[in-house]
């Protein structure tokens, strides 16, 4: 708690305090004034009056004396109220020095830094301490080690009428249907709390019914249409896509020898052969080519120069 006591400017002039443990009358002790927590839970208190019955006190209650002989508690209310039930005529105690703001401010800390208050309990805890202490919602935050968007939300809460606070305080209704109710007038809230008693709806039935109240799409059917096509686009992931099929590299195809020209006209060959005479002519080579006629065929003598 070192954080928060700096930030709420506790125990700065405390410096000498000793934790010395003496043994106080009980009738002299009352509880904290601004304790946060409303509703204590008488069976959790038999339970730790039977530890404490069977295993001692192991950690003192502490307290302040506000006048002469009278006393009140900082931390440790439900042991004090098991001492109560065991009927012990004293109480093992440390009494610090303590103005009224900074045992107001630890008695909140204190009891924050427990699971056992109430969504509206915690809520009303930091109300009183940004009152008390002068807080922006982010220093608060910062000193119950918190969010600032977690504080916002519980502080939320007190905006519901104080029927529907008390609800969530006894237990008949969780802090998500308070929220659910967050959005309507008093007398909607009042209305809509009744049904949730009588009727037993669950969160999701009574944020339906809030919707409906105020001409909205119902989160049910909302929920559902996005369910929906949660559904359809999974379908539409599932249909088969054609498989690629693996491609297999086949050796390279030799290339094909050239197609072989059939001559049926030895004019035709005739008139090749000196086409080629002329192109090697023209290339700068001096051929020569002569032809004769013989009886059954014709013949040609070609003449190339050799390279000096």
């Amino acid at each position: 708690m070192s954080m928060a006591f700096s930030i709420f400017g506790i125990g700065k002039n405390h410096h000498d305090t000793k934790n010395e443990v003496v043994e106080i009358p009980l009738d002299q002790i009352e509880p904290n004034r601004y304790q946060p927590r409303q509703v204590f839970d008488e069976e959790g208190i038999q339970e730790l009056a039977a530890t404490i019955d069977a295993h001692g006190l192991l950690q003192p209650i502490i307290l302040r004396e506000y006048e002469p002989a009278k006393y009140e508690i900082i931390a440790g209310e439900r042991r004090f109220r098991a001492m109560k039930l065991l009927q012990w005529e004293k109480a093992p105690a440390i009494v610090e020095k303590m103005n009224d703001h900074e045992t107001a401010s630890l008695a909140l800390i204190e009891n924050l830094q427990r699971s056992e208050l109430s969504s509206v309990e915690e809520a009303q805890a930091y109300e009183k301490l940004m009152d008390l202490n002068h807080l922006t919602q982010a220093k608060l935050a910062k000193g119950v080690g918190k969010s600032q968007s977690a504080v916002a939300n519980k502080l939320r809460l007190l905006k519901l009428i104080v029927p529907v606070q008390n609800a969530i305080l006894d237990g008949l209704i969780t802090e998500r249907h308070g929220r659910a109710l967050l959005n309507l007038n008093d007398d909607q809230q009042r209305k809509m709390l009744m049904r949730i008693v009588n009727e037993k709806l669950n969160v999701r039935q009574t944020e339906d019914e809030v919707a409906r109240l105020q001409g909205k799409p119902l989160p049910s059917e909302v929920e559902a249409q996005k369910e929906q096509e949660r559904l359809a686009n999974e379908e539409n992931v599932k249909v088969k896509k054609p498989k690629k099929r693996s491609v297999k590299h086949k050796p390279a195809k030799k290339a094909s020898p050239a197609p072989k020209i059939k001559i049926s006209d030895p004019r035709i060959a005739m008139n090749t052969i000196k086409e080629s005479v002329k192109m090697i002519n023209d290339s700068g080579l001096d051929a020569e080519l002569s032809e004769q006629t013989l009886k059954n065929a014709y013949k040609i003598t070609i003449k190339i120069p050799k390279q000096k």
